[in-house]
């Protein structure tokens, strides 16, 4: 299982905010009248208000109260104000672990929610799958992953896991985009590709990084370079059309990281993510050759 991190620190924050403003508190902080009785049955403003806020964190962003987790005042406040208690006896909640463990029993059956486990685990990262083939930005992949679960009912878990779930969703949606990249390769044009790690005879340099140097006007004067540079494209006989079933955004990440990469990195690569991230980088090789291919 994966476990490089995909969100940044600020990122994680965001992600978890709770609400801030009038209109964000309206909108995912205001009681029914069936919350507010179930409320009113708490002894004690600290536990009414503490239940209160159980309640409203179960809701959005859908996590369990933790503890010593900081919560604004902001927030306890708004809260306060509905179940008229004083936002003062939020310090003395959860004085006794069992109370808020009890308070999260109750408030998890009326609510209706379930638990996170390894079932949902294999569930969500399936379900994140199509999202994957189209980027691979963490922030994206998170929130969808978050609301995903606040569909189905289910207690968000660590922000970790959440994060493990969407490298895994990465991974499984990289496999896929190589097969379908190269299950259209057959043997000599994966010979080929490796050729290009290879080091030309003249110029010490191997054969992709000479065809990544940006060429000259193709004018006549340097007319023998393009048509060198194109001779080895035309070599490679990779069929046409063969990412066009891949997304752009992942295409154009696979070219950024061809282009970045030196040749002895790419021959450590395993078959797989080597042939396609060659076959990417030399794609956008011939992409600065336009006016020679314009004139074949």
């Amino acid at each position: 299982m994966p476990r490089r991190s995909i969100l940044s620190a600020t990122e994680r924050d965001n992600l978890m905010a709770l609400p801030d403003g009038e209109d964000n508190l309206i909108r995912h902080y205001s009681f029914t009248e069936s919350d507010l009785s179930l409320i009113r049955q708490r002894r004690g403003d600290a536990n009414r208000l503490g239940f209160a806020v159980q309640l409203c964190l179960l809701r959005y962003p859908g996590h369990a109260l933790e503890v010593d987790m900081p919560v604004p005042d902001s927030v306890i406040d708004w809260i306060a104000h509905q179940i008229q208690s004083d936002s003062a006896a939020w310090r003395q909640y959860g004085a006794r672990d069992q109370t808020r463990r009890e308070h999260f029993k109750e408030l998890r059956a009326y609510l209706g929610l379930f638990t996170f486990g390894l079932v949902d685990f294999r569930k969500l990262a399936h379900s994140l799958a199509d999202l994957a083939m189209q980027t691979d930005k963490g922030l994206v992949l998170a929130a969808q992953a978050m609301e995903t679960l606040r569909q189905q009912h289910i207690i968000l878990p660590a922000l970790a896991v959440i994060e493990r779930v969407c490298a895994e969703a990465i991974t499984h949606a990289n496999r896929r985009i190589y097969r379908a990249l190269l299950e259209q390769l057959q043997p000599y044009h994966k010979r080929g590709l490796d050729n290009l790690l290879n080091v030309t005879p003249d110029m010490n340099i191997t054969w992709l990084m000479w065809l990544r140097q940006s060429p000259l006007k193709p004018n006549s004067r340097h007319m023998r370079e393009h048509i060198e540079h194109l001779k080895i494209f035309q070599s490679l006989a990779v069929p046409e059309g063969i990412g066009r079933q891949i997304h752009q955004n992942r295409l154009l990440k696979m070219a950024r990281e061809g282009t970045q990469m030196q040749p002895y990195d790419l021959s450590k690569f395993e078959d797989e993510r080597r042939y396609r991230t060659a076959r990417i980088g030399t794609h956008r090789a011939h992409a600065v050759h336009p006016g020679l291919a314009a004139k074949r």
